[in-house]
């Protein structure tokens, strides 16, 4: 095990929540922890609902972004991949305060506070995510500016700073700035008739002190100079003005500091600093006052960018005065703000990856591959009627499922075509599908779920073009999000109507389905193609639920399945059979799944668990989860698949779903989980699972204080399940 990858400080020592002091922590230690409750010894009694069972779920979430971050210190990623995984982390951390840290501070506000399953209170939780938060932040600048940057430059991508720019780059700027930036920038002073103005969220800012006296005779105070949004935040410079063999990059921050005496002309610029606020962007639409969703969205989107402050990051050298002053007009306390060395608005970062031409300090490319049974010059229909197809992507091609659509688009034989949207991309070829379909008089409802979070913009020009075209647009139940992921086609052959459905763990998004490993079912099995069936007619209809034979479905019965399922396996186990499950999700947090988990550990089943992000049951314990085992895999893709094998006394069965172990998911979305009938796809898929239990290369296994070490092959073979995967899956190069 590489002590520089662990965290081996025990829980409960000095060292495990603060640094000796003046010493600087090392780069890849990460003491941080996921806020357990500390008991001093097993208690193979205790009820199961004891609160030093259960992590804290935002804690959790936290220590997962924390691993995202430690991607960018592994020498195995490329180096432009490593600078990725550290600006993830940015739009994950930025999220997180959006959503999550927002939260928390409106239940204080509302006086509301409500604990999890784990006890820990708002106000304390909050306190240890600024704790840990501020550590990581400061330690995600170090990397950036002591192991990254300077990698980075050793290959020829320098990032020029004010004080390292030649005359000519700064004969560039100049000009740059007075073409480019000057005629869209707006100075606000702040003075009685300009009071400090409401900033858009997450935009970049800076705080001006000036000295003198203005055209209209006021003196020089404080100015606000928004950045424009319409300019990148990072430009390249000019070949002719780079060092041979380099491409050099400037920022937007850089070139509005250097010339910020220019935009206020006769006054003296004493400080200019760049700050950035990020906002509650929660959405509130109550399904009490709303008669209409698309409209409701549309005004709740407008006020997600002026939400209430949660957080603000300012330059290092931002005097304290200028500190307390944003906080005291974003109504912030001192704990919300972040000092930073470097960019407020390091996501924006990313746009390097596809700007150079650089494939040597990127992930190599591969073809996703097709399932052998599949033939390009025959109908899709015809070989999905003869057998299942199951695709995992990223490994396999998600364009059969867009070829399969556009197929049924112009097949006369199609009748209706129905669909649900979750997250699918402005410019998608399912959706140019659906419209041609609508367009060649076939029967096309779409089930849009408008509040996917970040995606709600998209959904309604999505909406507005399907219905254009003569689709049904349907907003799904406005208590419940329509989180499943169903395609179901009817098709007239031999004078007789046949059903066809697709069924995923992921998105109807050719882009994500490129990054993220997900499940595809095509398939015309009658029973389970009637249930998709009866599934849409429960989303657009009215009545009681219908009965649906094969399909687990939320919120109505897939919670209670799940946990009996997990009941059986403890059944076997009490009788003295091999009882073994396995459950690969994205996050596990609701608490009588746990506490299923737990019966199941205690009577001997042996748990393995391959959770990607959150996890709030605690591993390893005496008498209570010994028997369970949790591990996190991060790597190239991200891990979204969601898959639930029990051996079943030697009757095994592998369930694929839409849904994770969260309270949301199983009791307010609609979601899906379907099993697989074809027994040699059934088997495949646990083969897969098998691969991801021996991966040495980008498991973090979460130990009992609930720290997250990071598995060392030693001497054994390395194995990466997903460089396993796109070899057996890819197209060999």
């Amino acid at each position: 095990m590489d002590d520089a990858r662990s965290s081996d400080v025990p829980l409960g020592s000095d060292n495990a929540t603060s640094q000796e002091a003046g010493e600087t922590p090392p780069l890849r230690v990460n003491r941080t922890r996921t806020g357990i409750h500390a008991k001093p010894a097993p208690f193979p009694e205790a009820e199961l609902d004891d609160p030093a069972l259960y992590f804290n779920r935002e804690l959790s979430h936290l220590q997962f972004n924390i691993r995202v971050l430690e991607q960018s210190l592994d020498p195995s990623h490329p180096l432009l991949n490593r600078l990725m995984f550290l600006l993830i982390f940015s739009s994950n951390l930025d999220e997180f305060f959006e959503i999550r840290v927002a939260g928390l501070k409106h239940q204080i506000a509302l006086a509301r506070e409500e604990s999890g399953a784990d006890g820990m209170p708002p106000r304390q939780v909050l306190t240890e995510i600024s704790r840990i938060a501020h550590e990581q932040v400061e330690r995600q600048y170090r990397i950036l500016n002591e192991t990254l940057i300077p990698a980075l430059e050793e290959q020829g991508l320098r990032f020029r700073r004010r004080t390292q720019w030649t005359e000519a780059q700064a004969d560039w700027v100049r000009e740059y700035f007075a073409e480019e930036i000057m005629p869209v920038i707006s100075p606000i002073g702040l003075d009685p008739s300009h009071p400090f103005p409401r900033l858009v969220n997450k935009s970049l800012n800076f705080i001006v002190e000036l000295e003198g006296t203005d055209a209209f005779g006021r003196e020089g105070g404080m100015a606000i100079l928004p950045a424009p949004r319409s300019l990148p935040r990072l430009m390249r410079l000019p070949e002719a003005l780079c060092e041979a063999g380099y491409t050099e990059y400037v920022f937007l921050s850089s070139m509005i500091h250097a010339h910020a005496q220019e935009v206020f002309p006769g006054m003296q610029v004493r400080g200019c600093y760049q700050f950035r606020l990020t906002r509650n962007a929660d959405l509130a639409v109550d399904p009490e006052d709303v008669s209409d969703l698309a409209s409701a969205l549309r005004g709740e989107l407008l006020a997600r960018r002026y939400g209430s402050g949660v957080r603000l990051e300012v330059a290092d050298n931002c005097p304290d005065r200028l500190s307390r002053f944003l906080l005291t007009q974003f109504e912030l306390e001192a704990a919300d703000l972040y000092r930073v060395s470097g960019p407020v608005n390091l996501t924006r970062l990313m746009s390097v990856l596809s700007d150079v031409d650089r494939p040597d300090l990127l992930y190599r490319t591969f073809t996703p591959g097709l399932p052998r049974q599949v033939k390009s010059d025959v109908s899709l229909f015809s070989q999905i009627a003869q057998n299942d197809i199951l695709l995992h992507h990223p490994f396999q091609s998600f364009a059969l499922i867009e070829d399969w659509l556009q197929e049924a688009a112009s097949d006369p034989d199609v009748l209706a075509i129905k669909q649900t949207l979750y997250r699918t991309g402005a410019d998608s070829p399912i959706v140019s599908a659906l419209v041609d379909a609508a367009r060649n008089g076939k029967e096309v409802t779409v089930v849009i779920e408008l509040r996917a979070r970040f995606d709600e913009a998209d959904n309604l020009a999505l909406a507005s073009r399907l219905q254009e075209a003569g689709a049904i647009v349907i907003y799904g139940v406005m208590a419940y999000k329509t989180h499943a992921k169903m395609l179901h086609m009817v098709r007239r052959e031999r004078g007789a109507l046949r059903y066809y459905a697709h069924l995923g763990t992921g998105n109807y998004h050719s882009k994500t389905a490129k990054l993220y490993t997900d499940y595809s079912l095509l398939t015309a099995n009658e029973t389970l193609c009637e249930d998709v069936h009866k599934v849409f007619q429960q989303l657009s209809g009215m009545g009681k639920p219908r009965q649906i034979d094969t399909l687990l479905h939320a919120p109505f019965v897939l919670h209670d399945r799940l946990v009996s399922m997990i009941d059986r396996e403890a059944r076997h186990a009490e009788k003295g059979h091999k009882a073994q499950l396995i459950i690969k999700c994205n996050s596990l947090t609701e608490p009588q799944l746990i506490r299923a988990l737990y019966r199941a550990s205690r009577a001997g089943v042996q748990c393995d668990l391959i959770i990607r992000g959150m996890c709030c049951l605690r591993p390893g314990v005496e008498g209570i989860s010994d028997n369970i085992r949790v591990r996190s895999i991060i790597g190239r893709f991200l891990e979204h698949t969601r898959v639930f094998h029990f051996h079943n006394g030697g009757k095994p069965e592998t369930w694929c779903s839409s849904a994770d172990f969260m309270e949301r998911n199983m009791f307010r979305r609609v979601e899906t989980c379907f099993p697989l009938l074809d027994k040699k796809l059934a088997q495949r898929v646990r083969k897969d699972l098998a691969t991801y239990m021996v991966d040495n290369c980008q498991s973090w296994e979460l130990q009992t204080d609930g720290r997250y070490r990071l598995l060392d092959a030693g001497e054994a073979e390395p194995i990466s399940a997903q460089e396993t995967l796109l070899y057996a899956y890819a197209v060999k190069p």
